[in-house]
Parts: structure tokens; C-alpha cells; sequence
């Protein structure tokens, strides 16, 4: 059974850091396209980053370039999103996502996990 669970969400004060972790079972995160999506209340899903099968090549939403890093380490089958400088505005519920090519598309993915909530305070 295919599940996405993440973890490492929280409240943090504008300019801090979190880093959220995204542990996959049921398939190996080396053989999907990996990808981070947000929503915040009112919102629509809103890509943020994705790293293809190798990982030599990763995507960012343009409002996240430089502050965020996703990753993945195979051995543990997990994938993380680095997010730091963090800004009032990144406040949303992130959701790990797999699929089977590099896209902005949250309908490019086919495996969803619940979603962690972060929240940046100002």
C-alpha cells in the first residue's frame, strides 16, 4: 500500500527555519518524480518544489527560490523540504506528493500524502 506521511510542521517566527520530512512506503521515492505542494486557507494548491528520479534536477516556484531545498535520501526513502527565512506568506498546509514525470501540475502526481501544517508568525 502506497502511503506519503509527513512530518515536522509547526508555528515559527518570521525569518526561522523548518524542515519537513516526507517518509514513503509501499514504493522507492528513487523511482518517482518527487514534488512539495502548498495550499492556504482560501488558496488554491500551489506547486513549490519537485526533484526528478536522480535527482539532478530540481524545480522551485520562483517565491521560494533560495530559501527553500528539497532532497532526498534514498536509504531512508524519505524526502525533505528545507525552508528557511521563512515569511508570514509561506503559511499554508504542505503536502508531499509522487509521480511519474517533473511537473507544476498537482494532477502530474498520483500519490498524495495528508499534509502538514505550517504557520509563520510576523
Amino acid at each position: 500500500q502506497v502511503q506519503l506521511v509527513e512530518s515536522g510542521g509547526g508555528l515559527v517566527q518570521a525569518g526561522g527555519s523548518l524542515r519537513l520530512s516526507c517518509a514513503a512506503s509501499g514504493f522507492t521515492v528513487s523511482t518517482y518524480v518527487m514534488g512539495w505542494f502548498r495550499q492556504a486557507p482560501g488558496k488554491q494548491r500551489e506547486f513549490v518544489a519537485s526533484i526528478n528520479r536522480g535527482g539532478g534536477t530540481i524545480d522551485y516556484v520562483d517565491s521560494v527560490k533560495g530559501r527553500f531545498a528539497i532532497s532526498r535520501n534514498n536509504a531512508l526513502n524519505t524526502v525533505y523540504l528545507q525552508m528557511n527565512s521563512l515569511k508570514p506568506e509561506d503559511t499554508a498546509v504542505y503536502s508531499c506528493a509522487a509521480g511519474p514525470a517533473m511537473g507544476v501540475g498537482y494532477t502530474r502526481y498520483n500519490y498524495w500524502g495528508q499534509g502538514t501544517q505550517v504557520t509563520v508568525s510576523s
